[in-house]
């Protein structure tokens, strides 16, 4: 997205010493807005609509949606990072990337639930087990009630066969869902490692937040003990953000 004739610097040739990513392309752009368009609302600069890297016009259903990614846009100083546009990111995703393949997107989800971390509870200690059951047990007899369906429960690593009707009601509550609110669901389901959470935070049984720390709560018990570790505390707040901005989207999504 460079201006005509920005050439970037060239690559060190230096061995180890090649540049973590490319650098970024400059604004290029004064003015951000927001049209209507056929099916929904478009992101305009300077008048021209914003396309995704296959070429298709970024437009979204709501125009809280689109007047949040613009703001990501208009946001943007000398450079364009893609880093403080999680949105914008999204919406991409969703038009390049879910659209043409949401059924693999849906199955993915499902498959998650076969493996739920709700599931998989500590042999030991016995207070780390009590705690998981007082915080995931109302949320999985949440997801049942949804699904009319059980889910098998399994201690320690060893691995628990869900049934093949329950993962089939677990399919039809992802089903309705469209190719925007897919693809959010399917990041805070990879996110948590837990498509039960993921659902609740859609359905609004839970805050982004919740289902955040009702994910962590195994690592946060073993932080509380050990201590924190550095470069894992800044990979997961890269990842709490992108939790919390799936959620967002989502809330801008069904706005009206």
């Amino acid at each position: 997205m460079s201006e005509p004739g920005d050439k970037a610097p060239a690559a060190s040739k230096v061995p180890g010493k090649e540049a973590l990513r490319p650098p970024l392309p400059k604004r290029f752009y004064k003015n951000v807005t927001v049209g209507e368009a056929e099916n929904g609302f478009s992101i305009l600069l300077d008048g021209r609509s914003v396309r995704t890297p296959k070429k298709l016009p970024l437009i979204v259903p709501t125009r809280a949606l689109a007047d949040a990614i613009a703001e990501e846009w208009a946001a943007q100083t000398e450079r364009i990072d893609p880093v403080t546009m999680p949105l914008s990111k999204l919406a991409i995703t969703a038009i390049d990337g879910v659209t043409g393949s949401m059924d693999e997107v849906a199955a993915d989800i499902v498959r998650f639930a076969g493996s739920d971390l709700l599931c998989y509870r500590a042999e030991a200690p016995a207070a780390l087990a009590e705690m998981q059951a007082l915080v995931w047990d109302p949320i999985l007899r949440w997801a049942e009630a949804e699904t009319g369906a059980r889910f098998l429960l399994a201690e320690g690593v060893m691995p628990v066969t869900q049934n093949r009707e329950a993962l089939s009601r677990v399919s039809d509550l992802v089903a309705p869902y469209g190719a925007f609110a897919l693809t959010c669901l399917h990041v805070m389901t990879t996110l948590t490692g837990s498509a039960f959470l993921a659902l609740a935070v859609a359905k609004g049984r839970l805050t982004a937040e919740e289902a955040w720390n009702a994910a962590h709560l195994d690592e946060d018990w073993q932080i509380a003990r050990w201590g924190v570790d550095v470069e894992a505390a800044e990979r997961r707040a890269h990842r709490h953000a992108q939790m919390l901005a799936a959620s967002r989207f989502l809330q801008l999504l069904s706005a009206a």
